[in-house]
This record gives C-alpha cells, sequence and structure tokens, in this order.
C-alpha cells in the first residue's frame, strides 16, 4: 500500500524560504515519478512540479519557475520542494502524489495522479 506523508509547512512572511519533504513507502520509490500539487484557500488543485523516477526530467508551473525547486533523495525514499522568495499567492494546502506506475512519465494534470499524501500547510504573510 503506497504511503505519502508530507512535512515541512509553516507560516511564514513573504520573502522567506521553505523545505517540503515527502517520505513515501509501500513501493519501489526509485522507479516512480512524483509531483507537488497544492490547493490555495477557495480554488482548485494545481500542479506546482513534478520530478520524473529517474530524476532526468522536472517540470514546474509557470508561477513557481525560478523560485521552487524540486529534488529527490532516492536513498531515503523522499522528494522534496525548495521554496523560495515566497510570495502570498504561494499560500496553500501542499500534498505530494504519485501516478502510482512504475516508470510513468511526467505530466502536469492533477488527475494523472492517483496516490497523495495528506497536505502540508503552507501560509505566507504579506
Amino acid at each position: 500500500q503506497v504511503r505519502l506523508v508530507e512535512s515541512g509547512g509553516g507560516l511564514v512572511q513573504a520573502g522567506d524560504s521553505l523545505r517540503l519533504s515527502c517520505a513515501a513507502s509501500g513501493l519501489t520509490f526509485s522507479q516512480i515519478t512524483m509531483a507537488w500539487i497544492r490547493q490555495p484557500p477557495g480554488k482548485e488543485r494545481e500542479f506546482v512540479a513534478g520530478i520524473t523516477w529517474s530524476g532526468g526530467n522536472s517540470d514546474y508551473a509557470n508561477s513557481v519557475k525560478g523560485r521552487f525547486t524540486i529534488s529527490r533523495d532516492n536513498a531515503k525514499n523522499t522528494v522534496y520542494l525548495q521554496m523560495n522568495s515566497l510570495k502570498p499567492d504561494d499560500t496553500a494546502v501542499y500534498y505530494c502524489a504519485t501516478p502510482g506506475t512504475y516508470r510513468a512519465p511526467l505530466y502536469r494534470s492533477i488527475y494523472y495522479y492517483k496516490s497523495w499524501g495528506q497536505g502540508t500547510q503552507v501560509t505566507v504573510s504579506s
């Protein structure tokens, strides 16, 4: 059974940085594509960043490109999201997710992702 557990959220001020972590279990982590998806208050979920199972390809939403970096440590079964220059618009619940099949490609559609963590709240004050 796939289990994804996010951590690292919190309350910060605009311009600050945070690093989110997502620990995975119940699967062969080195073979799965991972993504970070967020849901701002009162809005739909949106793709933030993703990284392929090999780590060779990543993708970012335009709104975070140049500020956020996704990475993975297969030895720790963990994917990270380093968030710099945070803005109030980055306030959201952040989820990690995986399509759940091995060696899957990377897509931005949130409907592509079948297994999700419980989420971690990030609040950026102005």
